[in-house]
């Protein structure tokens, strides 16, 4: 098949997590054999942030102005079997307009934020990248959440086929390494700064760290304000390349995950993180949320926090052998079902499904 993408980034994962969403998924279906065309706006935070400079098998199309790709993307469309718009995409409207018109396959649209699209649509009917009236006209609309609000994209917003396709992470990239000196630390947490976050990282890493002097933590991620007061056992990496991940991973003896509020509501929203720590074998602290344990089994392949004290408690009653099991069994986990590979075969399936004139799909799990 050819497939024709337009995607927030793929080249650059600075402050986004969509990159390496998009870089695992297409990877995966370029190695299957698809054709993957994929157009990216040329914005300058990407542009001076890149962290490569292209991807084998895939062709990237920058591009500064829309109006200077209009017309490619019309041409690329014209003969793709799938055309994929996805959140947060800054031409989105023109590209779903060229979409609807240009393309005769599959016409879709990726969510990578769904608890933010729904919440805009509900409030004001649309986002700056989708339209309540778009909906209807997709032939599939694949949501970064499961759980619920595939429901309510399908019965109040008219969605032909809503279904889940989670991010995924590529297993060969990601996966055990030898302990790095330089990220070697009791805890580490990344993400971009999200004031929603920020309390919880209070709680579960930096007041630990505080009490717990002579261990090493380390916090990686952009755009933190520069008052935060740091405590001094906590190492601040303001952006990591995903080439780095699995070193600080494998080199963490626990790595903490958070999930932003909108994500925690809607439930069903592991995000691409999540994943990729534990394709590297990392004993995973997260904190709870509806449909986690679809993913994970609590206490076998990760650990819950909901404060502080039980921060403490895995940082000094888990013994090396017990998270070494624990990282094993979430590697496991995600070699069985969340892989790059297995989605872009739950990617394809879903298509299929589709052309063949199947109204739902029952290849990947709601």
């Amino acid at each position: 098949m050819k497939i024709t993408i337009f995607g927030l980034a793929i080249t650059s994962s600075w402050g986004n997590g969509h990159a390496t969403t998009y870089r695992a998924l297409c990877g995966a279906l370029a190695d299957r054999g698809h054709e993957i065309v994929f157009f990216e706006h040329d914005a300058e935070w990407y542009a001076n942030n890149r962290d490569v400079a292209g991807l084998p098998k895939i062709k990237i199309i920058h591009y500064d102005q829309w109006t200077d790709v209009s017309g490619r993307a019309r041409q690329e469309l014209r003969d793709s079997d799938v055309a994929v718009v996805g959140s947060y995409f800054p031409h989105a409207r023109q590209a779903l307009s060229a979409m609807l018109g240009q393309c005769r396959g599959v016409k879709c649209f990726y969510d990578i934020d769904t608890p933010v699209t729904l919440s805009q649509l509900r409030e004001n009917g649309g986002t700056a990248y989708l339209q309540a009236q778009d909906i209807p006209d997709l032939d599939i609309y694949f949501s970064f959440t499961g759980g619920p609000v595939l429901h309510e994209l399908e019965s109040e917003f008219d969605a032909k086929c809503a279904v889940p396709l989670y991010c995924s992470v590529d297993t060969n990239k990601y996966q055990p390494v030898a302990v790095n000196a330089d990220f070697a630390c009791d805890m580490s947490y990344m993400g971009t700064y999200a004031p929603d976050r920020q309390p919880k990282l209070d709680e579960l890493l930096c007041t630990p760290a505080r009490q717990l002097g002579p261990s090493k933590f380390i916090v990686a991620g952009p755009q933190y304000p520069s008052g935060i007061q740091w405590p001094s056992n906590v190492l601040r990496i303001e952006h990591l390349e995903p080439k780095f991940h699995p070193q600080l991973y494998s080199s963490s003896r626990l790595v903490l995950n958070l999930t932003r509020r909108d994500m925690v509501m809607a439930g069903y929203s592991p995000s691409v993180r999540l994943f990729e720590a534990a394709a590297s074998g990392a004993a995973i602290v997260s904190d709870n949320w509806p449909g986690l344990d679809d993913f994970f089994s609590p206490g076998s392949e990760i650990l819950l926090a909901s404060n502080r004290q039980d921060s403490f408690h895995y940082l000094a009653g888990c013994g090396t052998a017990d998270l070494r099991r624990i990282g094993e069994a979430a590697r496991a986990r995600i070699l069985a079902e969340h892989s790059s590979s297995r989605r872009a075969q739950q990617f394809e399936e879903c298509v299929a499904s589709v052309s063949a004139g199947q109204s739902h799909v029952a290849a990947i799990a709601r």
